[in-house]
């Protein structure tokens, strides 16, 4: 079995294909998918989503390039929807310089908040970081230091400083389609400093499909593609990166639980 970590089928949902998308995940043997929140505003679309689907579970979160309009100043809210039995994280939240969307100390304020409920709920928070490496590093751990709370950054993309940091903190690496491509090279050698029992894989679709999907619309199926590369790359059979991965998954989102038939298998 395999998991997909990190999706947005809310957006794959506008090209009315849904159920299939999903299908093809079954058929790939992905059992698990973590369909993530990115605005307050769209949470119970995509609570819905999840409902529709036993192996679907979701977030609850402002991604950074939201927070001017729904950015969070305190926890509260975020606390009160965490209560729903789909959702299995608090995010995706963070930080984003990139793009220049979102005032930074609106995106600080929002980041602190979501901090305050991973720790609050007890559920991972899910980090969305670019070009932002040392004040996500410094607000993690000040934020830290006021009491341990699970994490992951997703679609890791940034230096090993960032990568050492938040390992330290006992949090999890995810890796995306990204590491498959040809000028991930800094990626990949990150990738191999990464402990086993801390990666994870996602596929953030429908963004960042990998090779061999490129150009392709992403979807959670394709999550196979990327597990596949990182078998080889790091030397492990496909079933062991597999079996690990998702072992990961379940101990950092320990409220998800496998779907029946995989449980049963």
């Amino acid at each position: 079995m395999l998991v997909d970590s990190h999706c947005h089928l809310d957006f794959l949902e506008r090209d009315e294909d849904l159920d299939a998308v999903v299908g093809r995940a079954r058929e790939q043997d992905v059992g698990t998918l973590v369909t993530i929140c990115t605005k307050l505003s769209e949470f119970a679309a995509i609570k819905g989503i999840a409902n529709r689907f036993e192996q679907v579970y979701c977030s609850v979160g402002v991604h950074p390039h939201e927070a001017d309009a729904e950015g969070q100043g305190t926890p509260d809210r975020l606390i009160e929807l965490a209560a729903d039995p789909k959702v299995v994280g608090i995010g995706e939240t963070g930080l984003d310089y990139y793009y220049k969307h979102g005032a930074p100390e609106a995106q600080k304020e929002s980041f602190i908040s979501h901090m305050d409920a991973a720790r609050e709920t007890g559920l991972p928070l899910i980090v969305h970081t670019r070009d932002a490496d040392d004040d996500t590093v410094s607000l993690m751990q000040e934020s830290y230091a006021k009491g341990a709370f699970p994490g992951v950054i997703h679609c890791f993309t940034a230096g090993a400083g960032l990568a050492e940091a938040a390992l330290d903190l006992g949090f999890y690496i995810s890796l995306s389609g990204i590491v498959t491509f040809k000028n991930a090279t800094e990626l990949r050698e990150v990738a191999k400093q990464v402990p086993l029992e801390r990666l994870l894989i996602e596929t953030d679709a429908p963004y960042l499909a990998p090779v061999p999907m490129r150009g392709k619309r992403n979807e959670p199926a394709f999550v196979a593609h990327t597990a596949t590369y990182l078998s080889e790359f790091l030397g492990l059979p496909a079933e062991e990166l597999a079996r690990v991965t998702t072992e990961n998954f379940f101990r950092l989102f320990s409220k998800a639980r496998p779907p029946r038939e995989f449980a049963a298998a």
